[in-house]
């Protein structure tokens, strides 16, 4: 996960600090918010966002387990500006003696606050990892009944300027406790407690939706299985509960949009006469331009596939006239002084150029190609399609070149070579049938003119 811009918005800040960071996140590409603070400090953040239209359907906020594990101190007002908020903390599993603990530690606070029920100090998971800690050094120095019993204390040495260290003695059943400790295991009130190299083992997650005035587990996470839907399932599915979003919609926002103080993007694109089908410029009456061609359609369909906005525009490399303002290297160089931000075009990869710009991969294979209109008809399922590419124009040409070659080789043979003479319909028959059949089979026509020879040379 890539995290594009960092929010830095210290414990003691004001309201109108938090404000002033809203405003710059508002500006933004990016509605995706990953809040990692606690309580105090979210709950003032949550509320200034929802005053500002920042819960709104547009927007995803992730919180942490840092206050994650505090909701059931937040207020009701603050959780309901918190609808559609998604969060992670470690899963604790209900079981009857949490739940008389938590009964019991409620009225130890009653008591000790003359009954006053005003004062909310309830139990997260640090205080159920606190407690189990303390169940786990009492179980440990049972196990090692024996070397405490017979347990010595000895003083360490200090320096003359050390503190009062030097009055605390070190127990010589230190090693035997720690290595009960550490093969501790039991079952306490936040899970199953389970030292492995001196760490305790990460618990399970579970994945949270704030709706209404709680939250409400959608999915889980373990070590082992990653993302499940329901805790210690054998099912391989990795897609949560329904969600509600902010907004108060059940459809998942798209997470970005398109700032309203964005710069947009330049691209240059050449304007040419030739090959107008790679990139074609016109321009309007109203002295608009409108770029289109196989190039930017590529670009724009690449520019739609990308999963955030972008903004630009196209820029022909003109001069007011309406012609090229320089050659295919002056483009390049225009983008090397970083006077646009892109090219477009049918620009030849070389190895002179690569040394300015990088280029995308080639879309096209290197050597001679034609790329003429498709147009969609019937006729480009039959066995001549082949033939669409050719012009009535293209073939009055070639009819008219034959024509022409057999009229010339006839005026170079037909006084010194016997073949070429006859009748005036054989002589028009025989340029004919002499042009036409040239490119198929040799003829038994012997041509006897050098020039015609070297005709016949010329157009093979």
């Amino acid at each position: 996960v890539r995290m594009p811009y960092t929010s830095l918005i210290p414990a003691s800040a004001t309201d109108d600090q938090i404000v002033e960071e809203l405003y710059k996140l508002m500006s933004m590409q990016t509605r995706v918010f990953v809040v990692h603070m606690l309580y105090p400090l979210g709950s003032r953040l949550f509320t200034k966002a929802d005053e500002l239209g920042m819960m709104s359907s547009d927007y995803v906020w992730i919180i942490t387990d840092a206050m994650g594990n505090a909701l059931n101190a937040v207020t009701p007002q603050v959780l309901d500006s918190m609808l559609g908020v998604l969060g992670v903390r470690p899963y604790v599993p209900k079981t009857k003696e949490l739940t008389n603990f938590e009964a019991r530690y409620r009225n130890t606070l009653l008591r000790q606050n003359n009954g006053n029920s005003s004062i909310n100090q309830p139990l997260n998971i640090f205080g159920l990892w606190a407690y189990d800690s303390a169940t786990a050094l009492a179980i440990a120095v049972e196990n090692a009944a024996a070397a405490v019993r017979n347990a010595t204390f000895s003083k360490p040495s200090f320096s003359r300027n050390a503190t009062d260290l030097e009055n605390i003695g070190v127990s010589s059943a230190g090693s035997d406790l720690v290595q009960a400790f550490s093969n501790t295991t039991f079952t306490g009130l936040a899970g199953k407690f389970e030292l492995t190299g001196g760490q305790l083992q990460s618990p399970p997650y579970e994945v949270i939706n704030i709706v209404g005035h709680g939250a409400r587990t959608v999915g889980y996470w373990t070590k082992d299985q990653g993302i499940t839907r329901e805790l210690n399932s054998s099912s391989s599915s990795s897609s949560f509960r329904s969600i509600i979003w902010p907004g108060d919609v059940t459809y998942p926002p798209k997470g970005w949009v398109l700032p309203v103080n964005e710069k947009k993007m330049r691209f240059l694109v050449p304007v040419k006469d030739g090959f107008s089908e790679f990139v074609n410029v016109s321009w309007n009456s109203d002295n608009s331009t409108h770029i289109v061609g196989f190039c930017i359609s590529v670009f724009d369909a690449v520019i739609a596939k990308l999963p955030y906005g972008l903004t630009y525009e196209y820029v022909p490399f003109a001069f007011e006239n309406r012609t090229m303002a320089g050659t295919y290297d002056d483009l390049i160089i225009q983008i090397y002084l970083g006077n646009y931000d892109g090219l477009v075009g049918d620009v030849t990869i070389i190895s002179n150029r690569s040394q300015y710009v990088d280029f995308t991969l080639p879309f096209t294979e290197s050597g001679v190609s034609m790329i003429v209109p498709y147009v969609a008809s019937n006729k480009m399922n039959t066995a001549w399609v082949f033939l669409r590419p050719l012009t009535w124009q293209l073939w009055v040409t070639v009819f008219c070149s034959f024509v022409f070659i057999g009229i010339l080789i006839w005026m170079l043979e037909h006084r010194i070579n016997k073949d070429f003479r006859g009748p005036p319909l054989n002589q028009i028959g025989m340029i004919f049938w002499f042009s036409f059949s040239t490119m198929v089979f040799a003829h038994k026509e012997s041509i006897v003119s050098n020039l015609a020879r070297g005709v016949l040379i010329i157009w093979f």
